[in-house]
């Protein structure tokens, strides 16, 4: 495998404003509106499913599993795994595959979307987070998103530079619309999918976000996602810990980003996919019997690291629990994103840090510890620094502590990048594309939207 796929995917895209016609910007307004309406969509299957699970509304997921027996939930994650086997299984016996990875088709300048397969993927993606699956959902309306740009750039005949800079900005936009942070939706296709940040892209990226993040709004929150109770002020108690936390985030990066991998890796095919989603979701549901907060995406257990309500040991527990669950999920065959467990496996262990801190710097806990923990952890893990402290910041409206964020998420990148090549990214990139290159078998479902 490639160590790092990302080292030639310079996008070939125009380094001139000019070079930009007005059809394309009237695709970019297309795609952006595309991408929101997107993010609504796969946020509507979202919550319809975990009602139907676990009578969910409003608040923590996580609560309202628990709320329920315990037969009840390991039904629900049963379910799960069942229903997320046969999905990607029918997708690739019968479909051709899951419609195409955005990423692989922007960084290797070839292949394209399907619009259709890829909306079917990301509605499994979402039923099956939904159902407790311990991976992002973001990862359905970035893939929403990348499909609206592709079939726009396709439909009207675009050069192939400019629907590859369509994709890239649909991504991102359907990045931002699901949780609020336009900026960093913009920085996420910028960073992630184009490596570089020239005028040219830029503008697109950003008014794709933009667009996306406002149509969203109609149904969607336009507050912050997480809640941050009582976050100090920065202190040189605060910038220390950052400076001594980052290098220990970078290791744990690197160890999880080798997991990613390894889970990446050895995927099912064929008929083991209606067996080992079955297993691993079981085991899920065991295991959340006791610790609910596994459960999901991660967003309520960032939140519990934020509260600083958590004592060291559970924090602990759940710092080593968070990875390997997200791991066993992709390990067995379940399509998510990794944005939101990668926060909350570093909210976590940055709050740990903080309660062993504050016995040798005593003093009050702060939400602080665990939103450097988590910047530290995700800018380590993507590798695309400006993208994790826009996007921490954007989803704690943590501004005040924006300095200690930047030294931490400095030192775990260093420091994860000495360890580990490769990101979240580019290390589940080539598994991903040998599993969906299936042979299907004949019929008119193999015709491409």
């Amino acid at each position: 495998m490639n160590p790092d796929p990302r080292g030639s995917k310079q996008a070939n895209v125009p380094l001139r404003l000019a070079d930009l016609p007005p059809r394309f910007w009237f695709m970019i307004v297309l795609t952006g509106i595309g991408a929101g309406l997107g993010a609504m969509a796969m946020m509507a299957v979202l919550r319809f499913v975990q009602h139907l699970a676990f009578s969910y509304h409003t608040g923590e997921y996580s609560a309202a599993a628990s709320r329920h027996s315990d037969w009840r939930l390991l039904g629900v994650l049963s379910v799960g795994g069942i229903v997320t086997g046969a999905g990607l299984w029918a997708l690739r016996r019968y479909g051709g595959g899951t419609g195409g990875e955005p990423t692989e088709i922007v960084w290797s300048k070839t292949g394209d979307l399907s619009l259709v397969r890829t909306l079917a993927t990301s509605i499994l993606s979402e039923i099956s987070v939904a159902l407790g699956c311990s991976l992002g959902r973001e990862a359905a309306p970035q893939r929403t998103g990348a499909a609206a740009g592709a079939f726009l750039g396709k439909r009207f005949s675009l050069p192939a530079e400019q629907r590859r800079l369509l994709i890239a900005c649909g991504a991102g936009a359907g990045l931002a619309a699901v949780y609020n942070v336009p900026f960093a939706g913009a920085l996420f296709a910028l960073e992630i999918y184009l490596a570089t940040m020239s005028l040219p892209l830029v503008l697109p990226a950003l008014l794709a976000s933009g667009i996306a993040t406002a149509v969203a709004w109609l149904s969607l929150s336009p507050h912050t996602l997480y809640h941050m109770p009582g976050l100090a002020d920065p202190t040189v108690s605060l910038a220390l810990f950052a400076v001594l936390a980052g290098p220990v985030m970078g290791i744990a990066s690197a160890g999880y980003v080798k997991a990613i991998t390894w889970a990446s890796d050895r995927r099912p095919k064929g008929s083991l996919l209606l067996i080992e989603p079955l297993l691993v979701f079981s085991l899920l549901g065991l295991v959340a019997l006791r610790y609910p907060l596994l459960l999901g995406n991660g967003v309520d257990l960032a939140q519990f690291a934020f509260s600083g309500s958590g004592a060291l040991g559970l924090l602990l527990v759940l710092s080593l629990l968070k990875p390997l669950v997200t791991a066993g999920c992709l390990r067995s065959g379940a399509t998510g994103g990794l944005f939101t467990p990668t926060l909350s496996f570093g909210a976590v262990l940055g709050a740990a840090l903080g309660h062993v801190w504050i016995l040798i710097w005593p003093g009050p806990f702060t939400p602080a510890y665990a939103v450097i923990g988590a910047a530290a952890l995700l800018t380590a893990a993507i590798e695309a620094p400006a993208t994790g402290i826009a996007m921490t910041v954007e989803l704690t409206g943590a501004v005040p502590i924006t300095v200690p964020i930047v030294l931490a998420s400095i030192g775990a990148t260093v420091v994860s990048r000495r360890l580990e090549t490769r990101s979240i990214y580019s290390g589940r990139l080539e598994p991903i594309r040998q599993v969906d290159t299936e042979p299907p078998s004949p019929g008119p479902s193999q015709e491409r939207s």
